[in-house]
């Protein structure tokens, strides 16, 4: 496997703090990134930022609502007054929410799209100018299994990760000429935080386990993987796709 495969890009990872973000933001700036991590948990973020800087990377932390117009705008200016630049941007932040249509409180709706769907706007809306700056970028979103088939009681999440299927494929068509590839990841259930909260039992997690054929949940590294490629140059002629990484869960 070629090493440094991000030498000279510089990144922003959104929800850098943990999970698959956390992740991500390792794995970028082992490979050769700078890293700008974003978060709404400062403790969690610098923390990322401190692993990153004692393995001998460089990283910064910006507190950042991905719903905040103004603080995705801030986010950016900072990394390119640190850095002189933007090659990738990996919108990342998300939250789960359970509950089918009838029983979904209106506000429940509108946090979960705010921060999955309208934060991916919002982060590319002001990544790209930049990008197309220095002559193009890869921009990669989170979506999720359920952005490509239906999961229970799941009315916010399941359409706010469809909007990010969609979305990636219309930036994507929307600035090919721009040299700026937009993908996404489609995650299978991953052993994240997010996901503790979901799981109280051991019997609960075994019958989560068992939907995925390869017989276990996702490791961030996993997920963190797959950015990986799509950040680097070896995904040159790849843009609009959604790909799962779900150990075989959508494959019946």
């Amino acid at each position: 496997m070629p090493s440094m495969r991000l030498k000279g890009k510089v990144a922003i990872v959104t929800g850098g703090g943990s999970g698959i973000g956390e992740a991500t933001a390792l794995t970028f700036a082992k490979e050769g990134a700078r890293v700008t991590v974003a978060d709404v948990a400062d403790s969690a973020g610098n923390n990322t930022v401190e692993q990153i800087r004692a393995s001998g990377g460089e990283a910064i932390y910006v507190h950042t609502d991905v719903t905040s117009a103004s603080e995705i705008k801030g986010v950016v200016r900072a990394t390119i007054d640190n850095y002189g630049r933007l090659d990738v941007l990996f919108n990342n932040a998300g939250i789960a929410m359970r509950l089918g249509v009838a029983e979904l409180p209106e506000e429940d709706w509108d946090r979960c799209i705010a921060i999955n769907l309208k934060g991916a706007y919002l982060g590319s809306k002001y990544a790209i100018p930049a990008m197309i700056a220095n002559g193009g970028g890869s921009i990669i979103n989170t979506a999720s299994i359920y952005g490509i088939v239906g999961g229970l009681n799941r009315a916010a999440y399941v359409a706010s990760k469809g909007g990010i299927v969609n979305l990636t494929r219309g930036m994507a068509l929307d600035y090919a000429n721009s040299n700026i590839r937009v993908n996404c990841i489609c995650p299978g259930f991953t052993d994240t935080p997010l996901i503790k909260n979901f799981v109280e039992t051991p019997t609960k997690y075994k019958a989560l386990v068992d939907q995925h054929p390869m017989g276990r949940l996702a490791k961030p590294l996993d997920i963190a993987c797959g950015a990986l490629y799509l950040a680097s140059d070896e995904s040159a002629f790849v843009t609009g796709i959604a790909l799962p990484i779900d150990g075989g869960y959508t494959a019946g």
